[in-house]
């Protein structure tokens, strides 16, 4: 079967299908959360739509609670699980293109989710029709399983495998091809203190809204006598090539500096607008709660994303760095806190890195709490899950399916056999969490391709 003409054959239903995907602007909202709508209208209003579709092409749907949900076709004991989620992280500013539009350009479509995950996700359903219409036969019964809250915790496949059967095997189109077997560990750590003064330099301080992506915008309130600091701070603007203001009012200054987003397990693909604004303030703190919360992050985060001032460093040959990103970062002249995102290496330590941790920042008088923990994902190249997925990608390529470690966390750590599979191409620029989000319009039929591809290697009757 010629898969990549089939898909060729569906390029225009394709795209409108991601364009009203996209157009459902499906970001947590937790202060307009019921239980019609656990993580607010918009993403279970995303989950509706994929399901509709589903049940208008005749296959079995499942609405779980109205977090997660499922398409299903073919019969058999056995499952074979595609997990996608349709969820996306808050667009930011600054976009060329609207980014809840699906607007194509060239040869790409650029919108909120049309690389994470909604497009590689929707790649996927078009290949469970291709393989329904082309009429082949499956052993496994093939479900696509639709999270909602990837982006903000994994809530929705947490409750959906309370109530559903694990797939026997599985993958997630939520990554990079060819294949990845290894996903870092993934756990929020939180850093705190309280300020003794009440009279502090700092009045607020305030950056990001996730700990899954680098902050792009960062505020702040100096109280400060200096009339220089506004020519100071335009200069360090100039010679950190980033923008941002600064407005006098009486003995305040109050500050905003722009950096360049970019998604959380690879920090140093973004600009922390938080850790420059706190560098170019690190010249005029005295007071002491300001002076701790300051001298922190700018010690902790300038030009390292490692923890190698905290005792959190760690690489290994199975996946790479470990690494940090302060994600959420606030200071109201009373409390400081610091979340980050900390991306740790498979074989890490985590209880003996973290004891070190708490050693090195208790000396600095702060405090570090766990607030979520997920530990790292393997499978081993010997998995007949991962044999058979590199003969379908190198089938459908003509390239050699190497394996991939990744930062990012992907549903793929929550089978018990399953891996990340595409849908990002080797050399292609990852611009998830990003503005100007974009998929390849080629690619994703090609993915398309591979997807069914992979279904009828993995579930067909032999």
């Amino acid at each position: 079967m010629d898969w990549m003409k089939e898909a060729q054959n569906r390029q225009d239903e394709l795209i409108l299908d991601l364009q009203q995907l996209i157009q459902i602007p499906s970001v947590l909202d937790e202060s307009l959360a019921t239980k019609d709508y656990p993580f607010g209208p918009e993403p279970y209003r995303a989950l509706k739509w994929l399901l509709d579709k589903g049940e208008k092409e005749g296959m079995i749907v499942k609405d779980v609670d109205h977090m997660a949900g499922h398409i299903e076709m073919g019969e058999g004991e056995e499952i074979l699980g595609i997990l996608g989620h349709v969820d996306v992280v808050p667009a930011g500013n600054g976009w060329t293109y609207p980014p809840f539009e699906g607007t194509v350009v060239g040869n790409k479509l650029f919108g909120r989710g049309s690389i994470d995950d909604k497009g590689p996700t929707m790649a996927a359903w078009m290949a469970m029709k291709m393989v329904k219409d082309a009429g082949i036969q499956l052993d496994k019964r093939v479900r696509l399983i639709i999270g909602t809250d990837e982006e903000s915790g994994f809530r929705c496949v947490e409750q959906y495998f309370q109530k559903e059967a694990m797939p026997t095997i599985g993958f997630a189109p939520d990554a990079d091809f060819p294949i990845i077997n290894a996903e870092k560990g993934i756990s929020t750590l939180r850093f705190s203190f309280q300020a003794e003064n009440t009279n502090e330099d700092i009045k607020s301080f305030a950056s990001g809204k996730r700990t899954n992506m680098v902050p792009d915008f960062a505020e702040a309130v100096l109280i400060h006598d200096d009339p220089n600091i506004g020519k100071t701070f335009e200069q360090f603007l100039l010679t950190n090539k980033v923008k941002g203001s600064v407005i006098p009012k009486h003995n305040e200054w109050h500050f905003t500096l722009e950096g360049k987003s970019a998604h959380a397990m690879e920090p140093n693909d973004g600009v922390n607008a938080a850790i420059y604004l706190a560098k170019f303030l690190a010249e005029y703190v005295t007071s002491t709660g300001s002076k701790k919360f300051i001298d922190f992050l700018v010690n902790t985060f300038w030009n390292d994303s490692r923890g190698n001032a905290i005792g959190l460093a760690f690489t290994d040959e199975m996946s790479g760095d470990t690494t940090l990103n302060a994600g959420v970062i606030a200071f109201d002249g009373k409390t400081g806190t610091v979340d980050v995102s900390l991306r740790y290496s498979v074989s890490y330590s985590f209880e003996e890195k973290l004891t070190q941790c708490q050693t090195a920042v208790n000396e600095q008088g702060i405090a570090v709490d766990v607030l979520s923990n997920s530990k790292p994902h393997y499978v081993d190249e010997s998995e007949e899950l991962i044999q058979s997925l590199k003969k379908v990608y190198e089938r459908q390529t003509g390239e050699p399916a190497t394996l991939l470690a990744i930062g990012g966390g992907t549903y793929a750590r929550v089978l018990e056999k399953g891996v990340a599979f595409g849908m990002l191409f080797p050399g292609e620029k990852d611009v998830a969490h990003q503005l100007d989000e974009f998929v390849d319009i080629q690619n994703l039929l090609k993915s398309a391709a591979i997807y069914a591809d992979a279904i009828c290697e993995l579930a067909a009757k032999k």
